[in-house]
């Protein structure tokens, strides 16, 4: 939750200084005049090419990006712009049959094989919580086409991207309950034989204030050999999002 905080403030920052060097405003009930958009992605989080024993559960994996992107045009009245930008990719993925993730050390420390959360906290225990978070910082780079020509803040618009992840942390979290009802909740912070870089191509589509968006991994989530099984599977992520200017 502090690293979440953390990642909210600092895009706070970057947007009070792209409004602070921005004089310029539509009238009250428009959109703001300000170079760029910051999106808010939230979506949902799925592993394709996995083997059965990986299924996740649809609503706990979850997707929220926050993503800043500026716009140059590419030809005047083109239609066309070419919109670089950088954000935070905060994923979670949570694995069915109340399991977990934890270091296989027959292949290494920064590696990982899948568990049932009874054989590290014990049996009898009532889970009440398992994800494992992904958290990335991405640069975005897209070419959008604008059906209005005549003012890109208005009108339908079509996006197609790519973009390169870095990997700055990665933790899971289990909560559970035994038959003498304590409660425990524990983070663990691990390498867990994860990719330190991820990339993928997304397109995005929908109004100015508005949008659907998927994404499509081309790597591993993990690094070849030192998932769970041997996995070579990959992400693809789809949500809507919404632009704050």
């Amino acid at each position: 939750m502090n690293k979440f905080t953390l990642s909210l403030l600092l895009f706070c920052v970057l947007s009070w200084e792209v409004v602070a060097q921005e004089k310029e405003r539509t009238p009250i009930g428009g959109r703001p005049n300000i170079k760029g958009d910051l999106f808010l992605d939230f979506g949902f989080n799925f592993l394709n090419n996995r083997p059965e024993d990986l299924n996740t559960r649809f609503i706990a994996s979850r997707v929220f990006n926050v993503y800043y992107q500026t716009s140059l045009n590419l030809g005047e009245n083109s239609g066309v712009t070419f919109n670089p930008g950088i954000g935070l990719g905060l994923e979670k993925l949570a694995f069915q049959d109340d399991q977990t993730l934890v270091p296989n050390m027959e292949i290494g420390p920064n590696s990982s094989q899948i568990v049932p959360i009874n054989e590290v906290f014990g049996e009898n225990v009532l889970v009440d919580k398992n994800t494992i978070a992904l958290n990335y910082v991405d640069i975005p780079l897209e070419f959008r086409y604008h059906l209005n020509r005549d003012n890109y803040n208005r009108g339908f618009r079509v996006a197609v991207g790519a973009k390169v992840g870095l990997l700055y942390a990665a933790h899971t979290k289990v909560e559970v309950t035994n038959a003498d009802g304590l409660n425990q909740q524990v983070k663990n912070r691990q390498d867990y034989g994860l990719s330190p870089i991820r990339y993928g191509v997304y397109t995005r589509l929908g109004f100015p204030g508005f949008n659907v968006w998927s994404y499509y991994g081309l790597n591993g989530v993990f690094r070849e050999g030192q998932g769970p099984f041997g996995t070579e599977a990959t992400q693809f992520n789809f949500g809507v999002s919404v632009a704050l200017f």
